[in-house]
């Protein structure tokens, strides 16, 4: 798996990237208006090429705006969502466009969740343990889960508690939308490289932690032209990716 999100990336940086891809404005004005706004928050007096401003910027471009290509429709109808939500809604648009275009976020996602269904606290070493378990004991990996973990906090999505290294969760955010259950169910079976999976599972995904989506049936999803829906065994439904998504990814994951 592929790292690619290795910095730590502020909420408002993600939001003010869709904003100005939403208003029109070219990828080359968008990245400079990046490196504006961030030439006083990272790689302060620096000259690296390719120091932590340049890196966040890349991540930045790469979610919102220099997407695969794809993942292009994926993209629109999330920053149709933006236009359609109130701004205090945002975050899961963000959180499962990264999970889209960075799988590693999503992994680090349920790694955490996945540990909240065992504990009410989590621990970053913790984390760190099971993500050198499943990709190895590489350096990279555990400064990349470390900002990922960071992001988490910065997005309110984790706690900080009195122990350095402890979190808890805050209260889920419900999810009613129909339109973005539909697209956030898309988004997970994006991040997964899955074929199909079925909708019980992802209804309760753990790398949906941060959010409820209630326990959800096909009826709810149809808005999604992009999603396909088939009966497994007596009663379970599963979801996939219609047969044009899947000739798109073509085993982008290896899996």
């Amino acid at each position: 798996m592929q790292i690619g999100f290795s910095q730590r990336i502020r909420m408002e940086w993600l939001e003010q990237t869709a904003q100005l891809f939403l208003a029109g404005n070219s990828k080359k004005k968008i990245e400079t208006a990046l490196q504006d706004m961030l030439r006083d928050k990272l790689s302060v007096g620096g000259k690296a090429k390719r120091g932590n401003r340049e890196k966040a910027i890349t991540i930045l471009m790469r979610i919102w705006v220099k997407v695969p290509k794809r993942l292009e429709p994926f993209r629109d109808d999330g920053l149709k969502l933006l236009t359609q939500l109130p701004p205090d809604r945002h975050l899961p648009v963000h959180w499962a466009m990264s999970m889209a275009v960075y799988p590693f976020f999503g992994f680090v996602a349920q790694t955490v969740g996945r540990l909240f269904t065992l504990q009410d606290t989590t621990s970053a070493s913790q984390v760190q343990r099971r993500i050198r378990e499943q990709l190895g004991e590489r350096e990279t990996v555990a400064r990349a889960a470390r900002r990922v973990l960071r992001c988490f906090a910065d997005w309110g999505v984790l706690k900080d508690t009195d122990k350095k290294g402890i979190y808890v969760a805050p209260p889920q955010q419900a999810m009613k939308n129909r339109r973005l259950l539909g697209w956030l169910i898309e988004g997970a079976l994006i991040s997964n490289g899955s074929n199909a999976l079925p909708l019980r599972s992802l209804s309760s995904s753990a790398g949906f932690f941060p959010f409820s989506l209630g326990m959800l049936n096909p009826a709810q999803l149809e808005t999604n032209p992009r999603l396909s829906f088939f009966r497994h065994g007596l009663d379970e439904d599963m979801v996939s990716l219609s047969s044009n998504e899947l000739q798109k990814i073509g085993g982008q994951w290896g899996r």
